[in-house]
């Protein structure tokens, strides 16, 4: 008997007392450098959004860098490292110092060999993962301590469900996939008859690319999800509708959110070409908390990288703003009053739409407004601390 991987399950019977069942997927940050203002708003954005959706719906949230490790940029990084700088200890370097590293390797422009990869490939599989990377990883999740963000498993070996032919194989059964690789050709995510474009996946020397990574997580996990939401950067938005489509025919509500980058002095530059100075999340941290609490610079972080920067990428980042937000948050922790579970659930469902999820951007601008209620304890630890 053949299994059509892609197929959907059959819907369960409504029923009042079910809570939908929401999956948040954000795009992965590649763990190569520091965190920008860009990936912290990101990051602050997706937080939010999980947390305040938990006490209205079943909310998974799946963010596996085992998942992207695949991609070149990455793989290409390692290479890249072992073969200048050998076995190099990476343990005592900051994440600017390995993004340093990061930014060389982009500016070298050299393209290792898919033979010189496939070892990379190999370990990844296994759980293996660069020092360099591995040291990132580290510095980050003391960051998301510090920060307040749930933690959706940096470190941990989290493979998708699919391996690259199973996924390949199962579009091809639904008619989205062109398959070259028996001629040595690439391969190619098919949704012309929607009117999308081509779009390769697959190198013709067997190299997928982040949208084949994506496919092989989400496609085996779409089948047990009412709503998909899909957080990604506004350039990679031809992808993403290209992603959307397929995980709609497999029978949940798929919801594109684009959460627009941080302009660093009116310019939007890839982290790639670095340049980021003091403007990232280490040093952020560290003047703020010399400044403030905790839980007030957890709230004034989310005030300002959601509320004020709101989804768009217009304004350029401002350390005074956000230094201004700082000082809000420490004033709205010292009001409010308590409600119950109740009130709060209903405060959260305000911020949603047609969509199961909580807005961040709503919520949390509700927080600034001049006449908004203070935010009780249950609304600020639940969603904010």
């Amino acid at each position: 008997m053949t299994v059509d991987l892609l197929a959907a399950p059959p819907a369960a019977p409504a029923t009042a007392a079910v809570r939908r069942r929401v999956l948040l997927a954000p795009i992965t940050i590649t763990p190569s450098k520091p965190l920008t203002p860009s990936h912290l708003k990101g990051l602050l954005w997706t937080d939010v959004m999980y947390r305040a959706t938990r006490p209205l719906a079943d909310v998974h949230y799946r963010y596996s860098h085992t998942t992207y490790h695949p991609t070149e940029q990455t793989l290409g990084f390692w290479e890249f490292l072992d073969r200048t700088r050998g076995d190099a200890d990476y343990r005592s370097l900051t994440e600017q110092e390995i993004g340093d590293h990061y930014v060389a390797f982009r500016a070298a422009g050299q393209r290792a060999s898919a033979g010189s990869l496939r070892p990379y490939a190999d370990a990844v599989e296994q759980g293996w993962v660069h020092p360099a990377s591995a040291r990132i990883l580290d510095l980050w999740s003391e960051q998301y301590r510090a920060l307040g963000l749930h933690d959706p498993g940096l470190r941990a070996h989290q493979p998708p469900g699919l391996g690259l032919d199973e996924m390949l194989a199962g579009l091809e059964a639904r008619g989205m996939c062109l398959d070259h690789r028996r001629i040595d050709g690439p391969v190619h995510l098919d949704l012309t008859r929607h009117g999308l474009p081509l779009r390769q996946i697959v190198t013709p020397d067997g190299r997928p690319n982040y949208l084949a990574c994506a496919l092989r997580e989400l496609v085996p996990l779409a089948g047990d999800f009412d709503e998909i939401v899909l957080l990604y950067d506004p350039e990679l938005d031809p992808d993403y509708q290209l992603l959307e489509r397929v995980l709609t025919a497999l029978g949940p509500t798929v919801r594109r959110v684009p959460v627009g980058r941080v302009p660093i002095d009116g310019s939007i530059r890839s982290a790639r070409h670095g340049g980021w100075g003091h403007h990232h999340t280490g040093p952020l941290l560290a003047a703020a908390l010399a400044e403030y609490d905790e839980p007030a610079v957890r709230l004034g972080m989310r005030l300002y990288f959601i509320a004020v920067l709101g989804p768009g990428q217009e304004q350029s980042f401002r350390p005074e703003l956000l230094r201004q937000c700082l000082g809000r948050a420490q004033r709205l922790l010292a009001t409010g009053e308590s409600a119950d579970r109740a009130v709060l659930a209903g405060r959260l469902g305000r911020h949603r739409r047609d969509h199961t999820y909580v807005d961040p951007y709503r919520l949390t601008s509700s927080l600034l407004g001049k006449r908004a209620a203070a935010p009780g304890p249950e609304l600020l630890t639940e969603v904010f601390l």
